[in-house]
Order: structure tokens, then sequence, then C-alpha cells
């Protein structure tokens, strides 16, 4: 039996992505005959199969698809921890790698960065919202490194900290008949287009919290990416829409729109930063959840 290392977590990761020899020994900068020989070699020294033909493609088996999760794994994490030492050794901090879960938090997220770049000026920071494991997996995984979401998960390794209060709140344009309601009930919104992102039902509070539970569905439900078009649509009365009210107020300026509340007592929500526990007190780190937290509330 072989000891695994990192160039064998390497090539089964390259095969995976690449889907045959070809191109995964050009990704790796191997002769494709080289590659041949060391997928049998590891093979022949781990005494299992790890894929098996498909035509030209090259499929995992059992064996093969838990050892890509193990590379999946292991390898954002070494290349996380080599350039951190990288960053130590040249007296820099490098990169802030943050993860988004939801579509609103990137424009409160943008009201954040711009004061902490002036503070931390040896700090770059990237913004991620597509992750291969969901935002958990990827700072799990050392993917991003810290996670702004409203689905906190408390779970060992991760610390989630409270950053932002707000309600959610029904959107509706000038002619819409709910404009002037004290709030919304369930069933009212039986006969409505519905807009929303692009995300799963369960991952939409206006779902879970409001019309399931009341086992109502609105008439029509229509994803669109982007927040602008999204209250243009409201605004010109093609549905009504389920947002974080300091959101909606954003546009009051330029769109006709009003904010009606979920319910008698309204749809209250938070938004999260996650960390990994061990990460939590880096300096860098600690500053952004602070920045964060010390950002004023936007008019509700």
């Amino acid at each position: 039996m072989t000891h695994l290392d990192r160039a064998h977590l390497a090539i089964v990761r390259a095969v995976d992505q690449h889907g045959t020899l070809t191109a995964a020994a050009e990704h790796l900068h191997l002769t494709q005959s080289a590659l041949s020989h060391a997928v049998r070699k590891l093979e022949h020294q781990l005494g299992v199969a790890l894929w098996t033909r498909d035509g030209r493609r090259l499929r995992p088996t059992q064996a093969g698809e838990y050892l890509l999760a193990v590379a999946n794994r292991l390898l954002p994490q070494l290349a996380d921890a080599e350039a951190r030492l990288r960053q130590f050794a040249d007296g820099e901090r490098g990169t802030l790698r943050i993860g988004i879960e939801c579509h609103p938090c990137y424009r409160w997220l943008l009201k954040v960065v711009s004061p902490y770049l002036a503070e931390w000026p040896d700090v770059d920071v990237d913004v991620r919202q597509e992750f291969q494991f969901g935002g958990i997996g990827a700072l799990f995984g050392h993917d991003i490194d810290l996670l702004v979401t409203p689905d906190p998960l408390f779970t060992a390794g991760l610390a989630f900290e409270p950053v932002l209060d707000y309600e959610q709140v029904l959107v509706v344009g000038p002619r819409h008949r709910l404009r002037g309601a004290p709030f919304v009930q369930p069933r009212q919104l039986a006969e409505e287009t519905l807009i929303t992102y692009p995300v799963a039902i369960d991952r939409l509070d206006i779902y879970t919290r409001f019309l399931l539970p009341a086992g109502i569905r609105p008439k029509r439900h229509k994803p669109i990416e982007t927040t602008d078009i999204m209250l243009q649509m409201v605004a010109s009365g093609r549905g009504v829409a389920a947002l974080p009210r300091w959101l909606m107020q954003e546009y009051t300026g330029a769109l006709d729109l009003t904010a009606v509340r979920l319910g008698p007592e309204g749809i209250a929500k938070q938004i999260f930063i996650g960390i990994r526990e061990r990460e939590r007190d880096i300096d860098y780190l600690r500053a952004f959840m602070e920045r964060s937290r010390a950002h004023p509330d936007e008019p509700r």
C-alpha cells in the first residue's frame, strides 16, 4: 500500500476536472504517457481501481469518488497554507476572500469593504458568490476566509456572529392593491406573480416562513438575477417581491415603491458572518467583522 501524497491528489482532481488523460496531462504539464503511467502505478499501489473508461472519458469508481472528495478538501487547504506562509515570510497580509450566500448582501457588503480597504492597505479583498460545495463547504475547505449569510449553520469548527438586523418585507408598485396596507396575509399572494432571486424555494424566506406554512403558493414565480431589474418590474406592476426593507428603501428615490409587512408581526432576519473558529482572533479578519457591525444600519 502506497502513501498518498499531494501529487496523487492533484492527479485525481485533474482527471476529474478535465475528463481525459490528454487534457489532464496538459493541465499538469506532463506528457500523456507519463500521466498514464502515474495513473496505473497509483491504482496498482493502492490495490483498487479509481477510474472506469466511458469512451475517451474516465469516470471515477466508488473508491475514486472517495479519493476525489479527499483531494477537493485537502488541496485548497494546502494551497491556502502555502499562500499564508509566503505572506508571513514577505511581511504581507494577502487577500481576504469573502463568500456571499445571499444576493442582497452584496450591496450591503460594498459599503463595508470600502472603509475596510482604507483601514487595511496591506489586505486585498476578493468576493465569491459561486461555490462547488456551498458556502459552508467553501469555508471548511479554505476556499474562502469569511462567509456572509442570512442562514448560519452552527457547527463544530465554525463561528457565526450577527452583524446586521433587518426586516424582510413585501415590495409593491404604485398602483398595487396592497399599497398602504398595514400588513399582508399569505392568502393575499395566491393570485400574485412573485419575483425572487434565482434561489431554491427552500432558501427563500417568503416561502419557508410565510407562504408554505399557510399552504399557499403564488400564481406565478418569476426568478430574476439582478435587484435593479427586479424592482423595475415591481414598479411597472409586473409582480411583487420580498426583500430587506433597507434594500428597498435605497431605490425609493428613483422608483415609486412601497414596503408592506409580511404578516402582523413581520419577518425579522439577520446577516451573519461565519469564520473558522481557530481563526476568529486573526487581527485583519476580526477587524472586518467589527467593521461590519459598526457599519450604520440602512434606513428601515
